[in-house]
């Protein structure tokens, strides 16, 4: 007997609180901004300025270890990474070590590093430090501006791609999703003020990416339909398009989501942050793409006289096929 999460047939009815649906997300997005612009991003190092230490050594890399030589140092943000290369030999253990701008500093204090590098060397007295790399105000600015510049060229570039494939009511819908999507997911992080580092910028562009995946998927089978049903009200088409992908909607999310938690769980401090993004990014795009996308599309309302000449075309290049 397979397992279903959702019967073959549903009848739910998704704009039942359509206005319910849109008014919560509206309520969540100003409280996101709010709080983005009264606390602010807890920025990581990438963000902040601060210096990374380079570490060899002959015995394996324990970050719990050398978080706990570090801590009474009371050097705030600490990041801790082991570095893989397979041109290392057996005995060579390679980590960085990532420390936050102390009090505004670009550089941490030569007595503060010998500190460091004493406590580490507890660890394992032959440590070895082979570099010792700061980084400025000036390019945390930098990869700031540039992290902002590539979240929005990803946006614009999927609203030119929506725009052709189907309507403008369509990439309208899609984009302003997205938009709900990653202002949230900031919102969050800036609420509960974990640790915002160019890792979570690449969780932001992967959520961006598999919340227009799932749109497209109802989006299209919304298209089919206005064809196949062309006296149906766009209410009833909308309803009957998220009912027949709703199974494929939750597998997806549901098996995404179990591989995402088993990392958040097992692994470790270095990616925690990552994953959370990942794990919220997959709720909320499944939720924006039922509930947000679609809600806007009833809205906004869609020609369904696409092309006379051509019955079967769904975009001015012609059907495309998922």
């Amino acid at each position: 007997m397979r397992l279903k999460l959702v019967p073959d047939v549903t009848t739910i009815d998704f704009f039942k609180r359509a206005r319910l649906w849109l008014g919560i997300s509206l309520v969540m997005m100003v409280v996101a901004f709010g709080s983005f612009i009264i606390q602010g991003l807890n920025y990581g190092i990438d963000f902040q300025g601060g210096t990374s230490i380079r570490t060899q050594s002959g015995v394996p890399v324990d970050v719990a270890a050398y978080r706990s030589a570090l801590a009474p140092l009371d050097l705030g943000d600490v990041s801790i990474a082991e570095v893989f290369d397979p041109t290392f030999g057996d005995n060579e253990h390679v980590a960085m070590v990532r420390i936050q701008a102390q009090e505004g500093d670009e550089r941490i204090a030569s007595d503060t590093i010998l500190e460091i590098q004493t406590a580490l060397r507890g660890i394992d007295p032959e440590m070895q430090f082979p570099s010792v790399e700061s980084v400025g105000p000036k390019v945390s600015g930098e990869l700031i501006n540039t992290a902002i510049l590539a979240v929005a060229l990803a946006v614009g570039a999927i609203l030119a791609y929506i725009w052709l494939r189907f309507e403008w009511q369509f990439a309208v819908g899609a984009v302003l999703a997205l938009v709900h999507d990653v202002l949230l997911t900031i919102g969050i992080f800036s609420e509960l003020q974990i640790k915002f580092d160019l890792a979570i910028i690449a969780a932001l562009l992967t959520i961006v990416g598999y919340s227009i995946n799932d749109t497209v998927i109802v989006f299209d089978r919304v298209r089919e339909n206005l064809r196949k049903y062309k006296k149906k009200d766009l209410k009833d088409v909308l309803n009957l398009s998220i009912n027949e992908t709703l199974s494929r909607t939750l597998m997806t999310s549901g098996t995404t989501l179990l591989a995402l938690i088993s990392l958040f769980v097992l692994g470790g401090d270095v990616i925690r942050g990552f994953v959370f993004a990942m794990i919220w990014g997959v709720i909320i795009g499944t939720y924006s793409s039922i509930f947000v996308a679609s809600a806007l599309l009833l809205v906004l309302g869609v020609k369904r006289d696409w092309s006379k000449k051509d019955p079967a075309a769904g975009t001015r290049f012609g059907h495309i096929d998922t």
